[in-house]
């Protein structure tokens, strides 16, 4: 029997980004939406694919559009076809001097103000036919299912099988105004800090453990580290909101540098034990984390290019 002109049609990429979006949403308005066509041309195309492949992609019965098993079992291939297509884009535009297309970036909150969003307007003025969207959330987030180009995370929160690229060292300090070491006196240890109020971006109940490191030489070398329960008069889970309350003079603060950075030269703030460093959760690096298959586009790889280079500059002055 001879395959109908239909059924002799290839796979298209409309097909498949139009499955892609609809399993990611799970809904046909939304992937039209996302796609700028009307829900009809979405509808056509997942037909299309399914009498393509003879197979059903999703289940109709309810309200919630939800993936068949075989629909589940194609995903992972239809993603990896659209972004090997992508790649091999970028590789042609490569060739070109011009960097072009988009990026989109997710960073946390205070990081991504202070630090990142210092950078990138310079990066796009020098490649003005790139485009960036940058999402600033605490959440760690899927690259995969939420299309992320680079996503940009504290050291200890960064697992999986993603490329990870060192950005920036990030030191964590001990902080408080003048005023409220004035009223409760300057803790000389570590347990001191036990009776004092502390400030620290809390996020679980775990967060008022604190562990601080303090390299010794004499009389040998060693890593001294101590626990200590800490406790707090206010629980904030923005670390903006951190530094603004130590300002106020309203306890210790645990703070990454580059928040407190101002503070401290301006003299609103002012290291507490000093030759303590503080072991967090967070660990002590920003890191980009970009899945194997972006790490091929030219313009993912200039911009932490242009980053590292900047960061590095940046710190030599």
């Amino acid at each position: 029997m001879i395959p109908s002109e239909r059924q002799q049609r290839p796979i298209s990429t409309d097909m498949l980004t139009a499955f892609v979006h609809v399993a990611q949403t799970r809904s046909v308005s939304n992937a039209a939406a996302a796609l700028g066509v009307g829900k009809g041309l979405i509808s056509k195309r997942i037909a299309q694919l399914e009498e393509k492949l003879g197979i059903i992609l999703f289940s109709r019965s309810s309200r919630k559009i939800v993936l068949t098993p075989a629909g589940e079992a194609y995903l992972a291939y239809a993603q990896r076809a659209l972004n090997e297509i992508a790649g091999g884009l970028e590789r042609v535009r490569a060739l070109k001097s011009e960097l072009t297309g988009s990026l989109r970036l997710t960073a946390p909150v205070s990081w991504g103000q202070r630090v990142l969003a210092r950078h990138l307007p310079s990066f796009l003025t020098l490649h003005p036919a790139v485009e960036i969207e940058l999402i600033l959330s605490d959440r760690i987030m899927d690259l995969a299912a939420e299309r992320m180009d680079i996503a940009f995370r504290w050291s200890a929160t960064a697992t999986g099988e993603l490329k990870n690229t060192p950005i920036i060292s990030v030191p964590w300090l001990l902080t408080a105004s003048p005023e409220y070491l004035a009223a409760h006196d300057m803790p000389q240890t570590p347990p001191e800090l036990s009776r004092h109020s502390c400030l620290y971006y809390r996020r679980d109940s775990s967060d008022d453990n604190w562990v601080l490191s303090c390299h010794r030489v004499q009389p040998e070398r060693v890593q001294e580290k101590i626990p200590v329960r800490v406790s707090t008069r206010y629980a904030v889970d923005n670390a903006e909101a951190v530094l603004h309350a130590a300002v106020a003079g309203l306890g210790i603060a645990l703070l990454p540098d580059y928040l407190c950075e101002t503070s401290l030269r301006e003299g609103s703030l002012v290291r507490v034990l000093p030759e303590w460093t503080p072991l967090t959760k967070f660990g002590s690096q920003i890191v980009a984390l970009i899945t194997p298959e972006r790490m091929n586009f030219s313009r993912n790889k200039a911009l932490l290019d242009f980053l590292l280079a900047a960061v590095e500059k940046e710190a030599a002055t």
